[in-house]
């Protein structure tokens, strides 16, 4: 049985502008006041797992210790078929330092192209961490399934979203309407999995 996450504020364990926005759109409705890490100056913590759940409880657990508030982390990636899930939690990484998705992009194109790879078969992943200040933890893992283009496509959405077309679009996610593509999202399937345990 989750425990009930009543209105009010809410630590968002992310220092991602994008992910800030989405999870704002998602929670403030509902009575919420999302402040961020990046807000708050909190040190990023080293993801140091190699699964999305694992990075996810580590995000939104420093928040909460160094808060004593309850915290909500996000880790999501894109996981490529044809690259047996890459980059997977390594998303970001391969965008570089400082982050350029672009670049990520490349990479993902130049691999599968490496792959003489037909399939560009592709899925968003998002796996939304809980956690109270008395150890209490909850986790929901959410998808959306696609294909990647080249070349990218749309100046909307943020990371991988200008190369991934949903199953039954035409348009990437670069250049859908926020609005639909919040719907849609892996965070949105997620989130739906969150709200119905704890709202």
């Amino acid at each position: 049985m989750s425990r009930r996450l009543e209105p009010g504020r809410l630590i968002a364990a992310t220092h991602n502008p994008g992910k800030v926005a989405e999870l704002k759109d998602l929670f403030e409705p509902l009575g919420f006041t999302v402040v961020a890490a990046g807000e708050l100056n909190l040190a990023e913590p080293d993801e140091t797992e190699f699964t999305f759940v694992g990075n996810a409880l580590l995000k939104a657990r420093a928040a909460c210790l160094a808060t004593g508030q309850p915290a909500l982390s996000d880790d999501s990636g894109i996981a490529v078929e044809a690259l047996g899930g890459m980059p997977g939690v390594f998303t970001a990484d391969w965008a570089g330092h400082p982050r350029d998705f672009y670049v990520a992009m490349e990479k993902v194109e130049r691999e599968l192209q490496a792959h003489n790879a037909i399939n560009r078969k592709a899925k968003f992943v998002c796996t939304l961490a809980m956690v109270w200040p008395d150890g209490y933890e909850d986790v929901f893992e959410g998808e959306v399934h696609g294909t990647l283009v080249w070349p990218p496509r749309g100046e909307r959405g943020f990371g991988y979203d200008p190369m991934f077309v949903a199953n039954g679009e035409t348009l990437t996610f670069g250049e859908m309407d926020p609005a639909k593509k919040h719907a849609m999202s892996h965070r949105a399937d997620a989130f739906a999995k969150l709200k119905a345990a704890l709202l």
